[in-house]
């Protein structure tokens, strides 16, 4: 357990693996704590050192009143590796956590790869989830309790046929989900965060190795960001993951976890 500090805000954050490896810090979605990345952090422990930290908003980390900006957050990031002590890290993100991810390398210097998960250059070139999805997932139907809303607005992130075969690993997620994700104010914060990212037009800065992965049946980012990424990066390969939902790194965990590893292993 470990607090970073950037200006008057504490960013919790954790390490796992070899202190003499390579670093790569996980960045995570919108709303979701750490726990959304342990099925990769199981898979890093053994050849990397892993940093896996809460978004401000989220778990551990202070909930400074919002909107947050995704610079805001890279700059976190930024905190959590000086206060580490790393000077270069790969970094992999996941949705608003491979907006960060983008940013990060915009603006501070230590990414030595990205990995970019389900995300997006931002708004203006953007491909947006369709106006159903997007009320699935802040709906509150009548007469369902808290449970219930998160199971509700989380389905359309994942197959019907994964969550029909798999409720108990459903239920240890909501758990996981009302013990360290964001506070609702928190989480809308972080979704303004989104609405405002844009950096359509700067990813030809970004020259350092990128991989770039993502499900060709995502409903919430849709995959035309995926190639729409790859194709405006200078160095990156495409990776799609057929019929894998927006967390087809949960689904899929063990064919995207051989793909991360590959990418990594050759950048060491």
């Amino acid at each position: 357990m470990s607090i970073a500090t950037n200006g008057d805000v504490d960013i919790y954050y954790e390490v796992d693996g070899p202190a003499d490896a390579e670093t790569v810090v996980l960045v995570e979605g919108l709303g979701y704590g750490r726990w959304m990345w342990q099925w990769q952090r199981e898979a890093l422990a053994e050849r990397y050192q892993t940093i896996v930290w809460d978004n401000r908003g989220t778990g551990d980390s202070d909930a400074p009143d919002g909107p947050y900006t995704v610079a805001e957050m890279a700059s976190d990031l930024e905190a959590v590796l000086d206060d580490r002590g790393t000077e270069s890290a790969h970094v992999v993100g996941a949705s608003m956590g491979g907006m960060i991810a983008q940013r990060y390398a915009l603006d501070h210097d230590r990414a030595a790869t990205l990995s970019l998960i389900c995300t997006s250059p931002g708004r203006d070139e953007a491909v947006e989830a369709s106006e159903a999805v997007q009320r699935r997932m802040v709906a509150e139907p009548d007469g369902y309790d808290e449970r219930e809303v998160i199971r509700h607005r989380m389905a359309p992130a994942m197959t019907d046929e994964f969550r029909k075969a798999n409720d108990d690993l459903l239920e240890r997620i909501v758990d996981w989900r009302l013990a360290g994700d964001a506070v609702e104010a928190a989480r809308e914060a972080q979704l303004a965060a989104v609405g405002a990212f844009d950096v359509s037009d700067r990813l030809e800065e970004i020259e350092i190795p990128a991989l770039v992965a993502h499900g060709t049946a995502d409903r919430v980012v849709p995959f035309e960001n995926g190639e729409l990424l790859a194709d405006s990066l200078p160095n990156a390969r495409f990776e799609p993951f057929e019929g894998g939902p927006h967390l087809f790194f949960i689904e899929q965990s063990e064919a995207v976890n051989e793909t991360l590893l590959g990418f990594l292993d050759s950048h060491v």
